[in-house]
C-alpha cells in the first residue's frame, strides 16, 4: 500500500513577525520544527506501513529550508520525501495550499491513504487536510484517534468528538487527519539518521505539477488576513489579605461593583 503524509515546517517560537504589507508570517531568522500534530501523522503512516507493507511518501510545501522536516520524517521510517517549492506559492491561504498539495498527490502512483496532522500550530485552521480531500474528491475522516481496521479498499477509524468518539468506515483511497491521542511518535535511530542524511529530496514546482496559476499563492487565495494584532495585556488582579471573616465582605462588595459596572 502507498501512504502519503503531508507535513509542514512551522516556527518553533511564538515571537514571529508579520509582514505588514501582506499580513503573512515572516519566517526568516526563526528556528523551525515539524508541526507538532504532523509528528503523529508521520508516526501513524510508518506504523501502517509496518502493519500492511508498502511505502510512505512525505510531502511538504515551503521554501528550500523546509527540506529539513522531510529528512526528519525519513529518519523515523518514511521512505521518501518530496519538497514542493516555488515562489509562485508564496502567501498561499488554506485553499491555495490544499490545491497545491493535491496537485502533488495526483503525480504519485496508487495512493491508498493520505495522512495529515489535525492542524498546524502557526495557523490553527484545521482546513488544509479536508481541503486536500475536497480537491481530490476523496472521502475523509477527521480527528482520528485510532485506526481499528485497514485492508484493501477499506478502513475503519475512531473519530474523536467533544463528548466521546464515533466509529467511521470509509472506502480507500481516503484522507485522515489525526490527533495526538493516536500514538506516541518514536525517536530516530542512528540508521534512520544516516538514511535521512543520504536521501535525495526532489523539488517539485508549479510547472512540474501542472498547477493552474489562478489558484496559487497570494493572488490565488480567496481569503486574506485583514488585520493581525497583539491583544492588550491584562491588568493585574487585586489580592485580598486577611482572615475569612474580613475577606468575604470585601469580596462580596467587589463582586457587586463588577456586576453593576458590567450592567451599566
Amino acid at each position: 500500500m502507498h501512504f502519503v503524509v503531508c507535513i509542514k515546517q512551522v516556527p518553533e517560537k511564538n515571537d514571529v513577525k508579520i509582514n505588514p504589507e501582506t499580513n503573512t508570517l515572516m519566517r526568516e531568522g526563526v528556528e523551525s520544527i515539524v508541526n507538532p500534530f504532523d509528528a503523529y501523522a508521520i508516526e501513524e503512516s510508518v506504523r501502517l506501513k509496518e502493519r500492511m507493507g508498502g511505502k510512505v511518501t512525505a510531502i511538504t510545501m515551503g521554501p528550500p529550508q523546509a527540506e529539513a522536516v522531510l529528512r526528519e520524517a525519513i529518519s523515523v521510517g518514511v521512505d521518501e520525501g518530496i519538497l514542493i517549492s516555488d515562489r509562485a506559492f508564496a502567501g498561499s491561504d488554506t485553499y491555495a495550499t490544499s490545491y497545491t498539495l493535491a496537485q502533488a498527490i495526483k503525480k504519485l502512483d496508487d495512493v491508498d491513504v493520505i495522512l495529515c496532522g489535525k492542524q498546524a500550530s502557526d495557523g490553527d485552521t484545521a482546513q488544509v487536510g479536508p481541503g486536500i480531500a475536497t480537491h481530490l474528491d476523496l472521502p475523509q475522516i477527521t480527528y482520528v484517534r485510532k485506526i481499528e481496521e485497514i485492508e484493501e479498499g477499506r478502513i475503519v477509524g475512531e473519530r474523536l468528538l467533544e463528548t466521546g468518539y464515533e466509529v467511521i468506515e470509509s472506502s480507500l483511497p481516503c484522507l485522515l487527519t489525526v490527533v495526538k491521542e493516536i500514538n506516541e511518535p518514536r525517536l530516530p535511530s542512528l540508521k534512520g539518521k544516516m538514511a535521512a542524511k543520504r536521501a535525495e529530496i526532489p523539488v517539485w514546482t508549479a510547472e512540474s505539477m501542472e498547477c493552474d496559476p489562478t489558484y496559487l499563492g497570494l493572488d490565488g487565495s480567496p481569503t486574506k488576513v485583514d488585520t493581525i494584532f497583539t491583544p492588550p495585556p491584562r491588568g493585574g488582579g487585586e489580592i485580598l489579605t486577611g482572615d475569612a471573616d474580613e475577606i468575604v465582605p470585601q469580596l462580596i462588595e467587589k463582586l457587586k461593583e463588577l456586576v453593576v459596572g458590567a450592567a451599566s
